[in-house]
């Protein structure tokens, strides 16, 4: 494997933290890679609990660096993680996560062998509650979506890789890498990126512990609702539909129940002009879906989030002879 020498690292691992519990774990755990030429950027952001003190035992350790910010987020924190990195690979860390011990090996081995692919992640364990089975079937669909196709096909229907678990090559980034908004930094990053045609794929190896907590950002910040995730998700929606709906802006919209019209009121504010509503039962505005056109005639966007009927509408679809991609696109 090409490295490039003893002080200058090949990859630069960006860990914020704030009142981080599981804080030492997840540093043990890059400390402890198989692959030896790295770095990790700690970035605290504005912690107090005993988070800072856990992070500052590791401040004489040759391969830590520890910046210490005022809380300004997790953006400013990654964002600054980055701009102090000297890795040519850019790999993010969270604080309750633990990274397999060849994971960073595994990663760089993909890109340095696969000179398309600019961003790479990998499958992903669960470690939480059985209980909480939306996220534990969330995994479960994150680890089925491995190639570049399958990545590309689902990007809006829910973000297909774990941010935690991606290693990117930093000349990707332009002179912002997270964008700070209302809306989830990293699947905003993820759609840009897929916008850019940025070749995307996983490694087929467990390479993190994804821990579920109720401390979790994605659980306590109102940028990781899902209002937020389908306003940011119809802007690019918007945008990928100009370039590949040739009916573009008009769309024949599957889901008419009040959340799916909620929502894709976003999509008609971006300039998407929905032409009829697909669902079980027809009015004046809804067309049942035995009665949707032929592909020549119409571009499907689906709104239905329940995972057993997107895999049926799926089917219903190519037995039509829709193609995903030319003639339809999952969004939920």
């Amino acid at each position: 494997m090409a490295a490039m020498d003893d002080h200058h690292p090949l990859v630069s691992v960006i860990l914020p933290f704030y009142n981080a519990p599981f804080l030492q774990d997840a540093i043990e755990s890059i400390l402890h890679q198989s692959y030896p030429n790295f770095e990790l950027i700690l970035i605290d952001n504005g912690s107090t609990d005993s988070s800072s003190e856990i992070a500052k035992k590791y401040m004489d350790h040759p391969k830590v660096k520890l910046k210490n910010e005022a809380r300004r987020g997790v953006v400013f924190a990654v964002n600054k993680g980055i701009e102090l990195s000297e890795g040519h690979f850019i790999a993010r860390m969270d604080a309750d996560d633990i990274s397999a011990p060849n994971r960073l090996r595994v990663q760089i081995e993909h890109l340095q062998k696969n000179p398309t692919v600019g961003v790479v992640s990998g499958l992903i364990e669960y470690n939480g509650p059985e209980s909480n089975q939306g996220f534990k079937q969330y995994v479960d669909w994150l680890n089925s979506i491995v190639t570049h196709e399958d990545i590309y096909l689902n990007q809006f229907v829910e973000f297909p890789l774990a941010n935690p678990s991606l290693m990117f090559r930093k000349e990707i980034f332009d002179a912002e890498a997270y964008r700070e908004g209302d809306f989830p930094e990293d699947y905003e990053l993820f759609l840009r990126l897929q916008s850019m045609r940025i070749g995307m794929s996983k490694v087929d190896e467990y390479i993190l512990s994804w821990r579920d907590s109720d401390t979790r950002l994605t659980r306590t910040d109102p940028r990781y609702d899902q209002d937020a995730f389908f306003r940011i998700k119809a802007k690019y929606l918007a945008k990928w539909l100009a370039l590949n709906n040739p009916k573009h802006p008009n769309i024949y919209l599957w889901g008419a129940g009040r959340l799916s019209r909620r929502r894709s009121d976003y999509l008609l504010k971006e300039g998407i002009e929905v032409i009829k509503y697909i669902d079980l039962k027809q009015s004046d505005q809804v067309l049942h879906f035995e009665f949707i056109p032929d592909p020549s005639k119409a571009f499907i966007v689906s709104y239905v989030a329940n995972r057993g009927a997107r895999a049926k509408i799926r089917t219903f679809l190519n037995q039509k002879g829709f193609k995903e991609g030319s003639n339809f696109i999952m969004a939920s």
